[in-house]
């Protein structure tokens, strides 16, 4: 028997995701973001807060970068959530990540975070604050690349969140190939 609880956010689970932006005095912010998903082939869609420092900067540099929430990083990353960059300007320095500026968008990668999708903003909806970016390039460090040159989880260890209980979890293991486990299933 189902329970029933009414509208929720419970698509199970949900990917941390970690947007960096700079500020027009060249400040570096982060933020995670847990509502976030491919939007279009080649676009990104997240949805934030307009009274975010992520989105102020956005307004006026037109880009950020993407990357993929990870388990070594997770207690800074959570950080980044918990404290505001309106508030605490030196946010950034406190997470402890290590910068560099991307070579396609004016916003900073993460050297700390392995993959990372470097986009330019295309719209922030007013309604909803639903911030859509052209993805430019995406870049993975090598160490987390398979013997065919691409992304390996396993070795990324992405951290995932449950909105139901708000905890973070790490996946893992392989149960199965895509277009291939259910093949043979007559129906």
């Amino acid at each position: 028997m189902r329970k029933d609880f009414g509208p929720q956010t419970w698509i199970l689970p949900m990917p941390v995701l970690v947007i960096a932006t700079y500020g027009d005095d060249g400040t570096a912010d982060v933020m995670p973001a847990a509502w976030g998903t491919i939007y279009d082939y080649g676009k990104i869609l997240i949805a934030l807060a307009m009274d975010h420092k992520t989105v102020k900067n956005l307004k006026k540099t037109k880009a950020f970068t993407v990357s993929v929430a990870t388990k070594d990083q997770l207690e800074a990353i959570d950080y980044a959530g918990i404290v505001s960059g309106n508030n605490t300007p030196d946010k950034m320095e406190r997470t402890g990540f290590t910068l560099e500026k991307s070579k396609f968008v004016n916003a900073p990668l993460i050297q700390e975070l392995p993959v990372t999708l470097e986009c330019e903003l295309q719209e922030i909806t007013s309604d909803d604050c639903a911030v859509i970016g052209k993805i430019v390039n995406a870049s993975a460090e090598e160490s987390v690349l398979d013997e065919s040159g691409k992304p390996d989880l396993g070795k990324v260890q992405p951290v995932v969140f449950d909105s139901v209980k708000n905890e973070y979890y790490a996946l893992g293991d392989v149960v199965g190939k895509a277009f291939r486990t259910g093949a043979g299933r007559k129906g």
